[in-house]
């Protein structure tokens, strides 16, 4: 199996002279990303969903064998709250497919106040095209039942595995031939402690075998996500898992990348 890691974005200004070095121009922060990891999940799109023209810009400016996830404008889920669906998730695929072959997942995250409804979710399923690749993590507890997890299973969409506080807040149902993990952050402030970061490896590693996992670190505050990406492939290679590339572990200065 392959884990493929990244963050939630990678425009945040408190990451420079951290993992950007400090007289990197912004503009170029995407060409440094790209060289320490192979995904990136564009948060941004939940909260202004970009031109075609950027995504296509995006495209050019990252390497063959980028990934891209693409969170799902908060107009279809938190607005609309999934319905009349046809047209957001229109609008969003056409823009997204700027990306081309880079483009690999949706995400689609649902409001906290958000209640199960399998209508609603499974008439927004059916307007992305066929072989779209969705990850769905819904908030609140009422998903947590058979008829939804059916439904994710039959529309080849990923229950998005999520941690908040070091507990997992979603049942961890394996719903299709690939999974989708995402960190929102530490039990104390933003960082994650090694030893939950090593359980989540072993689940990833022991649920989804030979088969690819996408993993995004949504805790950014003081560039933790970075720290904690690097953190994580180490346990997922621990745990017998291979990685895609992540920033190189300093070991003779206890930093978690080469100091830029």
């Amino acid at each position: 199996m392959t884990v493929i890691i990244g963050t939630s974005g990678w425009q945040y200004r408190d990451w420079r002279g951290a993992f950007y070095p400090p007289k990197l121009p912004q503009r170029l922060w995407l060409e440094h990303y790209v060289e320490h990891f192979a995904t990136v999940e564009s948060n941004n799109a939940f909260y202004r969903l970009p031109e075609r023209e950027t995504f296509e810009k995006w495209r050019d400016r990252t390497p063959p064998d980028f990934r891209w996830a693409v969170k799902a404008s908060r107009f279809l889920t938190h607005m609309k709250r999934l319905r009349e669906p046809e047209e957001p998730v229109g609008r969003l695929m056409e823009r997204a497919a700027g990306l081309g072959t880079k483009l690999d997942t949706i995400l689609l995250q649902l409001p906290p106040t958000l209640k199960a409804d399998a209508e609603l979710l499974r008439e927004c399923l059916a307007q992305f095209p066929a072989g779209t690749r969705v990850a769905v993590e819904p908030r609140h507890e009422s998903w947590w039942t058979d008829e939804i997890r059916a439904l994710l299973e039959r529309y080849g969409a990923a229950l998005c595995w999520a941690d908040r506080d070091e507990q997992p807040i979603a049942p961890l149902w394996r719903t299709t031939d690939w999974g989708y993990l995402r960190f929102h952050h530490g039990f104390e402030g933003w960082g994650y402690r090694a030893e939950t970061l090593q359980l989540w490896a072993e689940r990833v590693v022991g649920t989804f075998g030979d088969d690819d996992v996408l993993v995004y670190f949504n805790n950014d505050p003081g560039c933790n996500a970075v720290i904690d990406a690097v953190r994580f492939a180490d346990a997922v290679r621990r745990a017998g898992g291979t990685t895609t590339r992540v920033p190189a572990a300093d070991e003779a200065t206890g930093t978690a990348w080469v100091p830029v």
